[in-house]
């Protein structure tokens, strides 16, 4: 504020010239856009605690619709409804790593599929940075896919959501939480559970506190009839998002995604 203080005192000052006072109140201005472009970025100051301490994720399907881990070809009987921990597990020791031994430190990405770190430095998956693993969808007909708030195939309690049980404000981890589905055919889209201002160039989409309604805003990727796509998720906590900040270190962090089709005009399948 002391800066403030001289800057106006010399602002108001009679033997001040017209070209100094443009000069001045140029660098004010700056100043000021500067205090309020930083006051948005929230990454954690304390580096070392991590973000995400516990980490549970839960994948569903609707009605003509299967997944699993690997590519069975057109052989129904191998894919199934659900993608659990366990099976999670099974890619990651690929890495060398579990779920359990998970950490979502804060990472930056404007494209859904390339991350860095504070100081820019690009991060590797599943090694301390974000969660990276691959599956395989296939359909008994043409359809779009989308997340969904509602439950699958009348299983209760399986909607898409992002919570956490840890006691607030840790628990606002949630809305710094990014996930990512990207297939060869139909690029790249993100999830962000409560929306707010876009904070980097990424385009993000949110899902409806309500009754879900579809659209082609929210669709994932398309599958032709009988044809197993690979779709790559991706799940971090997104280092200039407002809420990311030493409040949510160390929270735990539950991932439940649940899928829909329907046909071209958005309207679900059953």
């Amino acid at each position: 504020m002391g800066v403030f203080k001289k800057a106006a005192e010399k602002l108001t000052s009679e033997k001040m010239s017209s070209k100094s006072r443009r000069r001045l109140i140029v660098f004010i201005a700056i100043i000021t856009l500067l205090s309020m472009t930083t006051s948005t970025v929230a990454w954690f100051t304390i580096n070392t605690f991590a973000g995400v301490d516990t980490l549970d994720v839960h994948i569903s399907v609707a009605v003509q619709l299967k997944v699993a881990m690997h590519d069975y070809g057109t052989d129904l009987s191998k894919y199934g409804k659900v993608i659990t921990n366990e099976m999670i597990d099974e890619f990651l020791a690929g890495d060398n790593t579990k779920l359990a031994d998970t950490v979502l430190d804060p990472v930056t990405s404007n494209d859904g599929t390339r991350f860095t770190n504070k100081s820019g430095a690009e991060r590797q998956r599943n090694k301390k940075s974000f969660l990276e693993f691959d599956c395989y969808f296939i359909a008994t007909e043409d359809m779009w896919v989308h997340l969904t708030t509602e439950d699958a195939d009348d299983q209760r309690d399986t909607g898409t959501k992002v919570s956490s049980d840890s006691p607030s404000p840790k628990n606002q981890v949630v809305s710094c939480t990014r996930v990512s589905y990207t297939t060869e055919s139909n690029g790249t889209a993100t999830y962000e559970p409560n929306k707010g201002a876009a904070v980097t160039r990424l385009s993000t989409f949110d899902l409806p506190s309500g009754t879900m309604v579809y659209s082609d805003g929210t669709r994932l990727f398309h599958l032709d009839e009988m044809k197993p796509k690979k779709v790559t998720i991706r799940l971090w906590i997104e280092g200039e998002d407002p809420q990311c900040n030493d409040d949510v270190q160390e929270a735990d962090l539950k991932v439940q995604m649940s899928f829909v089709g329907t046909d071209n005009n958005n309207v679900p399948i059953s």
